[in-house]
């Protein structure tokens, strides 16, 4: 059976996902990157699971794109069988699969925009404690592993409206409390906030409305950015002390000496947007 290290990174067909399973890639990880998307144009965003699962070969580690609809729970077990089968072990859970609708960042109340906002909630939210709950089997089994939480200042702030940020809310809250559920086994929990992303998603954002975004985009992150510190993260013998937290990508960064592309320091946005809640130490079973 293979040996070696292992992530699983939901939703990676393009965006945060790719870039994220690219920089796992550099770091030696087989990624079974996951998605919807399966052929070039079926999406109105550019990007495929196997266009993404080839850079990360190409980068080093071994990519396995596996067409995943994280709706569907069925197929969410289904991956995880096959990883369980396949490699006998998972290190990396990145739950990052997400309904991100077009509307949302129009302007309006959330009654005046479309109720499909709300799909943020299913896939996004349930869909995360899903495939956590399939994945905690495999990483209790070998000890050691991460799961991790892609997550935004959308969690305290007001940004996009209140499905957004009640999925931000709702994930950060998962690594709190599974984060105590594992911590007997030395499985870490993470949330990680990300700062804006250099996307095709917020590049056609960004041309849409240039006075709104032109002036965070200066100093957006890359989506390898976050991979490598999640990378960091798991190869850091003192992991289980981040285990349950929030954190600041961009504060991590300090922790670990990481820079972005081109030797890029991006900046912490808490003064503006807001610090990640602290969990209660209460415990209530």
């Amino acid at each position: 059976m293979p040996v070696g290290k292992v992530a699983v990174v939901t939703g990676a067909s393009r965006g945060a996902g790719a870039g994220i399973a690219r920089a796992l890639g550099a770091a030696g990880y087989t990624v079974y990157v996951t998605g919807r998307t399966t052929v070039e144009g079926a999406a109105a965003l550019p990007g495929t699971i196997g266009a993404v699962a080839a850079e990360v070969t190409a980068a080093g580690g071994i990519g396995i794109p596996v067409a995943v609809d994280h709706g569907d729970d069925d197929q969410v077990a289904s991956l995880f069988d096959r990883v369980r089968n396949d490699q006998g072990r998972l290190d990396i859970l990145v739950n990052n699969a997400t309904a991100l609708h077009d509307a949302l960042t129009s302007p309006g109340g959330f009654w005046e925009r479309p109720r499909e906002l709300a799909d943020i909630l299913t896939v996004g939210l349930r869909s995360h404690y899903v495939a956590s709950y399939h994945a905690a089997p495999l990483m209790i089994a070998t000890g050691g592993g991460l799961i991790t939480f892609t997550s935004s200042f959308g969690s305290v702030c007001y940004m996009h409206g209140p499905a957004y940020g009640a999925q931000k809310a709702g994930v950060d809250k998962f690594a709190a409390d599974m984060g105590v559920d594992l911590a007997p086994y030395g499985v870490a929990t993470l949330s990680l906030w990300m700062g804006p992303l250099l996307t095709a998603r917020t590049a056609r954002t960004l041309e849409q409305r240039p006075d709104q975004y032109a002036s965070f985009m200066e100093q957006a992150e890359t989506p390898e950015f976050t991979g490598r510190l999640i990378a960091a993260v798991h190869a850091d013998p003192n992991r289980m002390e981040l285990s349950g937290s929030t954190q600041i990508g961009a504060e991590l960064a300090a922790r670990y000496g990481i820079r972005d592309a081109g030797g890029k320091q991006p900046p912490s946005y808490r003064d503006m947007l807001g610090s990640p809640r602290i969990p209660h130490p209460a415990i209530v079973r």
